[in-house]
C-alpha cells in the first residue's frame, strides 16, 4: 500500500499503467469501510449507499456535497492507507461547486472522483428516467475538474443509453483530458469491449447486483476491456439482508440472544474491529 505521504491518484495511475486490474468495493459507512478494508485496498463511496445510510433516501439527488466531505474525512481518518474513490454525482449542479468538492477531496485524501453526465434530476446509473446533460455543457464542467485538481483520478462517466451517444461522449471525454471512462447501466460487454477500443486510457466497469448491467467475473470484465471495476452495493445489501435475518431470529428465539451468540455476532467480535482501528489511529 501506498504511505502517508504519497499521492493517491499518483499511485492508482501506477497501478492501472503496470496492467493492474483494480476492483472497487462500495461502502456506505464508516464500519463498513472498516471491514471491506480487512480483505481489500480499494474502496467506493457510493452515491447509492450514503444517500440510503446517512438520510435514508434513494439515490435521487438528495445528497449535500458538505456531508459527503464529511463523511469521506472520517473514512480517511480510520483508513490511512486505502485508495478511496468517490462518487460526486454530476458535482453538485454547478461547475464551481463541483470543483471545490474535488480540491476539498483531493485534500482529504482521495485517490479520485466519479463526474457523471447527468441532468437534474439525477438518479442511480440503473434506473430509469436519466436526463441526460448536453454534452458541451458537461465538458465545461469536466475540464474545470480536471483544471483545478492536481494528481486527482478523474473518471468521467456517461449515462447516455443510445450507443452512438456513448461512443460520441466517451472519445470527447478522453480528448478532454479525463483519466478514464465509464459508460454506466451498458446492458453488453460487446458495448464494454468497444469503448476499449475507442479511447487510450482505462475503462470502468460499474457493477450492482440486480442493475441493468450483467453480472461477471472479475477477469471476465479484465478480458472485455475493463481496468478499473466498481462493486457499488455489496455490504449495503449485505447489511440490508443480514439486519433483516438477525431481527426475524431474535423474533423466533423469543427475544434471546442465543443464535447471535452461536454465530459469533459477539461484543468481542465488533470491539475486535474497533480497536484495530483505535490502533491504527495511534500507531
Amino acid at each position: 500500500m501506498d504511505t502517508l505521504d504519497s499521492s493517491k491518484g499518483k499511485t492508482l495511475r501506477q497501478r492501472l499503467k503496470r496492467g493492474d486490474l483494480v476492483p472497487f468495493i462500495g461502502v456506505y459507512d464508516v464500519f463498513s469501510a472498516l471491514l471491506a478494508a480487512e480483505t481489500h485496498d480499494a474502496l467506493f463511496i457510493s452515491g447509492f449507499g450514503f444517500s440510503a445510510s446517512h438520510y435514508g433516501l434513494p439515490d435521487e439527488g438528495f445528497i449535500a456535497w458538505s456531508d459527503l466531505l464529511d463523511f469521506v474525512g472520517r473514512v480517511r481518518a480510520v483508513l490511512p492507507y486505502q485508495h478511496l474513490l468517490v462518487d460526486i454525482d454530476d458535482g453538485y449542479c454547478d461547475t464551481a461547486v463541483a470543483c471545490h468538492v474535488a480540491k476539498s477531496l483531493e485534500r482529504i485524501g482521495a485517490c479520485g472522483v466519479v463526474l457523471e453526465d447527468q441532468a437534474r434530476p439525477r438518479r442511480c446509473g440503473h434506473m430509469d428516467g436519466k436526463q441526460i446533460l448536453p454534452l458541451d455543457e458537461y465538458l465545461e464542467k469536466l475540464r474545470a475538474v480536471l483544471a483545478c485538481r492536481r494528481e486527482l483520478f478523474v473518471v468521467a462517466r456517461t449515462d447516455a443509453t443510445d450507443l452512438d451517444d456513448i461512443r460520441r461522449r466517451v472519445v470527447a471525454f478522453r480528448e478532454a483530458g479525463a483519466d478514464a471512462v465509464l459508460a454506466d447501466g451498458i446492458r453488453s460487454l460487446e458495448v464494454l469491449k468497444e469503448i476499449k477500443s475507442l479511447v487510450d486510457c482505462p475503462v470502468v466497469f460499474n457493477q450492482i447486483a440486480g442493475g441493468k448491467s450483467p453480472v461477471c467475473r472479475l477477469e471476465e470484465l479484465g478480458d472485455n476491456g475493463a481496468s478499473l471495476v466498481i462493486y457499488s452495493t455489496p455490504c449495503l445489501f449485505a447489511a440490508q439482508s443480514a439486519v433483516r435475518n438477525a431481527l426475524a431470529n431474535l423474533i423466533v428465539a423469543d427475544g434471546s440472544l442465543a443464535s447471535a451468540v452461536a454465530k459469533g455476532d459477539t461484543l468481542a467480535a465488533c470491539n475486535e474491529v474497533l480497536n484495530r482501528s483505535l490502533n491504527r489511529i495511534h500507531s
